[in-house]
């Protein structure tokens, strides 16, 4: 577990600041579609890693699912409202415009767990 935890945390590092992506996404650039909640886990643990912008990791939907892993009631909308997207319900507004894909981003995973 700790090499797939490992492996979501290179992969969270490189989402753009002002860009978010999906639990389903990082699971299927891993080559493991079924792990959406294996990386959710791995940003509820993300605490201990500060370089690692957890507050880009999304549900599919564009829903702030992770809040309350972040310290405060708002921290992780405040993070995402100071790089410019607007969230309204716990929802990021016009989410597709900020979405970033790892599976076209970046070059093929190659290293599975």
């Amino acid at each position: 577990m700790s090499q797939f935890f490992n492996q979501v945390y290179e992969i969270v590092k490189k989402i753009p600041q002002g860009r978010v992506t999906s639990y389903g996404a990082i699971a299927r650039y891993l080559g493991h579609p079924q792990s959406s909640r294996m990386v959710g886990y791995a940003m509820n643990a993300a605490h201990n890693h500060h370089e690692v912008p957890a507050h880009r990791v999304v549900n599919r939907n564009g829903l702030l699912t992770g809040k309350h892993h972040f310290p405060g009631s708002k921290l992780m909308q405040q993070l995402l409202e100071s790089e410019g997207l607007t969230i309204k319900n716990d929802q990021i507004s016009h989410f597709e415009d900020f979405f970033w894909d790892p599976n076209t981003a970046l070059p093929p995973f190659e290293i599975g767990f």
